[in-house]
């Protein structure tokens, strides 16, 4: 097999036109021709013997380092495990180096890497087309994408939308896993993003999904979502979408989602909430920038990223991110979301307002007043009740105190939960408990609950006497004088006159007449 770079073949054969020039046409001497140029008589006389030009050829070809039979063996086992997982759950190769590092391989990643480069190309999962690589300014774009990923959330597998964010110039990659991809996650995917990169770049490179893009011309002229584009208003970022099915145009961060897929995502992430998953992610992403820049090799991703921040805009205030309809209160007091329902202030039902849906929050507005808020939950067809926005309604049903769905499981201070099963014990005990609890409604649960505990010190637990503690607590407190010794004294001590109150009633009979 020959072997050779194409410089080192041009070389040689410059040296052997230039010796078989010196020698052929010349007349030059073999002996002195050696001397002048190092080569050997022998390699002299093949040149002259031979037209051809030269070529480099190794005596034995090149035998890279190989695996054992063992790990040989290994490898191919956990390649056909993936092939049969969905393809973003299959391991890379680094990931599978990894793997067998634990069990006791001991060798280099080249010989994996190569082995299971040639385990893809058999298998049909090599690489795909060539695209034309870009290049962008400090500053300029950031690249957008969703994939979808399979974690364990509190023991049970979920479906994560993967925000992906990639700065182009420096590549400083930044994800963010929500529950799906409607708008209010896209808009809060958008706010956690520029916070992250402590600037604003120009332009954001996306795709045409309909939370951003509502249509697209057979001239490809776009018409963006307005929410959609109020964010980018806010920011002063410069949407720009791609061609439909064009994905190269934003290749780096379709590369980030397939590199990370394999660098996060495999084996499979186990956390207890979201919150912490993405605490975990956004550590994971300042750790990747220490790698290094693919176009500055003598450089870090950090390193590049650190002279971009410099160039990009400041953030000011954040986007208020949310998503605004307009629901109608049920008699239930409720208001419905997303497949599940929400508790209002009973005064507001049948009433129309107005609920903005946040990525981890509903709130629930009339007029210009929130009155009502709750954790985003995504479950299906669940109501999540606020007790304290029943209250009022007991007034009139002091009965539905036992059994009404939003009391079931109310978690109350420890003080008031005791006097609620002491009064619950009479027939009449739900009356007075609902009388304690439209008192806290009137003066703050804090006063109440503050009263609760000293009649419970005191072994006092009758409604007066707790109302009587409430009055106690509200009571104004007057300061004592200060600087009593200037105020003027008494130089006669008054005397006790029954007659004096005798005139004053006889007077007051006199002007009655």
């Amino acid at each position: 097999m020959r072997f050779g770079t194409e410089e080192e073949q041009v070389l040689l054969m410059e040296t052997a036109l230039k010796v078989r020039g010196w020698i052929l046409r010349d007349g030059r001497g073999i002996r002195a021709v050696a001397r002048e140029t190092g080569l050997s008589r022998t390699t002299i006389k093949k040149y002259l013997k031979d037209g051809e030009p030269p070529q480099y050829r190794r005596a034995h070809e090149r035998v890279g380092h190989k695996l054992s039979a063992e790990f040989d063996a290994r490898l191919r086992e956990l390649f056909k495990h993936d092939l049969q997982l969905r393809r973003r759950e299959r391991r890379t190769a680094k990931k599978l180096f990894e793997q067998i590092v634990t069990e006791g391989y001991t060798g280099s990643y080249s010989p994996v890497q190569r082995f299971v480069r040639e385990l893809k190309q058999t298998a049909g999962v090599g690489p795909g087309d060539a695209f034309i690589p870009l290049h962008f300014a400090a500053g300029d774009a950031l690249q957008f994408d969703w994939s979808e990923e399979y974690v364990m959330l509190s023991g049970v597998e979920y479906k994560v939308h993967v925000a992906h964010f990639r700065l182009c110039h420096s590549r400083k990659p930044f994800v963010v896993a929500y529950l799906n991809e409607k708008q209010e996650m896209v808009l809060d995917a958008f706010v956690r993003a520029p916070a992250f990169f402590g600037g604003v770049p120009r332009r954001v490179i996306i795709d045409n999904p309909k939370t951003m893009v509502t249509y697209v011309s057979r001239s490809k002229d776009r018409i963006f979502h307005p929410r959609f584009l109020a964010l980018m208003n806010h920011y002063v970022i410069e949407p720009v979408a791609c061609t439909p099915a064009s994905g190269w145009e934003k290749g780096q961060v379709e590369n980030q989602v397939q590199f990370l897929r394999g660098e996060l995502f495999c084996p499979k992430l186990a956390f207890d909430d979201l919150d912490a998953l993405n605490a975990w992610l956004r550590l994971r992403c300042e750790e990747l920038a220490n790698r290094r820049h693919p176009d500055q090799q003598d450089r870090t991703i950090a390193d590049v990223f650190a002279d971009e921040q410099i160039v990009l805009r400041p953030l000011g205030r954040p986007f208020d991110g949310y998503v605004e309809k307009t629901v109608r209160v049920r008699t239930t007091c409720l208001v419905q979301y997303d497949n599940n329902r929400y508790s209002v202030p009973s005064e507001h039902a049948g009433h129309h307002v107005s609920l903005r849906a946040y990525a981890d929050r509903i709130v629930v507005v009339a007029g210009n007043e929130i009155i009502a808020e709750h954790k985003r939950y995504f479950t299906r067809n669940i109501s999540y009740f606020e007790p304290w926005h029943y209250v009022p309604l007991l007034d009139r049903k002091p009965g539905a105190l036992r059994d009404g769905a939003p009391f079931i499981d109310w978690e109350l201070p420890k003080a008031m939960e005791q006097i609620k099963v002491h009064y619950m014990r009479d027939k009449e005990g739900d009356r007075e408990f609902v009388d304690l609890l439209l008192l806290a409604l009137t003066h703050g649960i804090d006063v109440v609950e503050t009263a609760c505990d000293l009649a419970v010190e005191q072994h006092t637990l009758r409604l007066p006497a707790i109302i009587n503690l409430i009055n106690q607590l509200l009571e104004p407190v007057i300061p004592p004088l200060a600087d009593t010794h200037a105020y003027p004294q008494l130089t006669l001590r008054p005397e006790a006159d029954c007659k004096r109150y005798e005139m004053l009633c006889n007077a007051t009979k006199a002007v009655a007449a």
